[in-house]
This record gives structure tokens, C-alpha cells and sequence, in this order.
């Protein structure tokens, strides 16, 4: 789809970095603007095989400057911008409270945050969005397939216990929003109660290492373990998803990228998605 301009709101983090490039490999133009937390600095460079291109980072520190970088960019491309956020939970929210106000379609892929509020705010404004806890396109198959067992065989691990285990980088301050989505299915399944603050978080060097997380990708990686074990413990099943890097989650947002941009000029009545709903399109590459 030709056209659509990517604003990142997450340089100069890895992940902006990661999903900056994965757009300009699929014909995208990266916007010379970028959005970014406190105390980052003014400028970056995004460099894409020969491709190098300066990004300025607009921070929160000016009252209105955030906004106002949105809505020139809104002037100039209309909905050919998507603005694309990988920052903090603690931004989750407030980021999109901004891109609605501004009226710019957006791929939230940040996890945490008041999920509801982003969901009500975002349904108010009348943007199109894809929100999604997880952008890799086997791992969202595998929540689905895990979603329709559920809802086809509700309680067919009734009285399983159920074990989960995540490591990630260090710098990922909460809870695996895909360990949250399979764990709303394990509890469908009819497993024993089990709570997200019960989900075993790793992300210190020795954990991962046990956990049989590579070394050279401790800044970069998504390891979960599932585990369910019959009430006597004659029975065990394991589910896994092992990632290392980001190149997967940035094709992912690749392809929202366009999804959202594409619904957004064909003007549907659905305006808020998932990534089920672009696999199920078949617009995963």
C-alpha cells in the first residue's frame, strides 16, 4: 500500500529502532518526527541497509509540543499517517489520550496501562486503531487457536494446576500482556484459580540463563513457558513460544501498519482491532 507514513512514538528505544526499519523494508516512509519519553535526547538516526535517515525526537518537556508535531503531521498526511507506540505501561494511556485528541490513527503495541480506558477513549475519539498485546504472527495463531479451544471444550482441564513462567529483557517493567491473554484462556479451560500476580517473572541474568534464554539475546527476547498438571500429577501438559530478538514483532507491526491505514481509507464501520482480525484477513506476511 503506497503512501502511508509511520511516526514512532518509542525512539530511541531497541523496539523503535526494530519496528522503524521493519516499515521501511515494506515501502513505508518513516515521518522526520518522532515522539519520545523525558530526558531522551533531541535527535536519532534510523539506519535501514543503506538507507540512514535523522528522526527528531519530540519529548513531553514543552507543554504542547507532542500535540502539536501530531497535527502537523495529520496536516500534511491525512490518514495516510498511522503513529505507531512502543513505550511504557505508564504512558499507555495519556500516549493515547494524545493521538485521539490529535485524530491519528495508531498500532499500540505498549502493554499495561488502564486497558479498558485505552479501549473506551480510543471507541469515543472514532480513530482506527490495532491494539494488541503481541505483534508476532505464530504466537498470535497459537492465542487464537488457544481462545476457540476454550470456548469449543470449556472445562476440559478442570482440576489441571497451572504453572507460567515469562522472561524477557530487563528493561520490560510489567507483565507479559501475552501471558495474560493465555492465561484468560487456561482459566476458560476450567484450570485451577490461578491470579497474574501468580505468573513467575524472570529478568535477571541467572534466571534467564536456567530458563535457556542465549546470552548474546538478554536485551532482546520473549521466552514463556504454560504448564498444566493433573490434580495427581499423572498428567502434564507444556505449551512454549520461544522468541529471540525483535524482527518478528516488527513485521507484525508492519503489517497492522497497513491494515489500520487501508480500513482507515476504505472509512468501515469497525474501526478498533486485533491482530487476529488481520491474520484472519490474511494480511500477515
Amino acid at each position: 500500500m503506497a503512501g502511508v507514513v509511520v511516526c514512532m512514538s518509542g525512539l530511541p528505544g531497541a523496539m523503535g529502532h526494530e519496528v522503524s526499519q521493519a516499515c521501511i523494508r515494506r515501502g513505508m516512509t518513516l515521518a522526520p518526527v518522532a515522539l519520545t519519553g523525558p530526558g531522551m535526547p533531541a535527535d536519532c538516526q534510523v539506519t535501514e541497509g543503506s538507507h540512514t535517515q535523522k528522526v527528531t525526537l519530540v519529548g513531553p518537556e514543552t507543554p504542547g509540543a507532542q500535540k502539536k508535531a501530531l497535527e502537523d503531521l495529520k496536516k500534511e498526511h491525512g490518514d495516510n499517517l498511522v503513529i505507531i507506540d512502543f513505550t511504557h505501561p505508564t504512558a499507555v494511556n495519556p500516549n493515547a489520550e494524545l493521538y485521539t485528541s490529535a485524530g491519528v490513527n495508531f498500532v499500540m503495541g505498549t502493554t499495561g496501562g488502564d486497558r479498558d480506558k485505552l479501549m473506551k477513549d480510543t471507541t469515543d475519539s472514532g480513530v482506527y486503531a490495532v491494539i494488541a498485546p503481541n505483534m508476532g504472527k505464530q504466537i498470535v495463531a497459537l492465542q487464537a487457536t488457544m481462545e476457540r479451544m476454550a470456548k469449543d471444550f470449556p472445562g476440559a482441564f478442570s482440576g489441571y494446576k497451572l504453572e507460567v513462567t515469562e522472561s524477557h529483557q530487563k528493561t520490560k517493567a510489567d507483565t507479559s500482556g501475552t501471558a495474560k491473554a493465555m492465561v484468560a484462556s487456561f482459566q476458560q479451560l476450567g484450570v485451577d484459580e490461578f491470579g497474574h500476580d501468580q505468573i513467575t517473572l524472570l529478568r535477571d541474568d541467572e534466571s534467564q540463563r536456567a530458563f535457556g534464554v542465549p546470552e548474546e539475546y538478554s536485551t532482546g527476547h520473549a521466552f514463556h513457558t504454560y504448564t498444566l498438571t493433573s490434580g495427581d500429577g499423572s498428567v502434564q501438559f507444556q505449551f512454549k513460544h520461544n522468541v529471540c530478538g525483535r524482527r518478528t514483532y516488527g513485521e507484525g507491526v508492519a503489517d497492522a501498519v497497513l491494515f489500520v491505514a487501508r480500513k482507515a481509507q476504505e472509512k468501515g464501520e469497525k474501526k478498533i482491532f486485533n491482530m487476529i482480525d488481520i491474520l484472519e484477513a490474511g494480511e500477515m506476511k
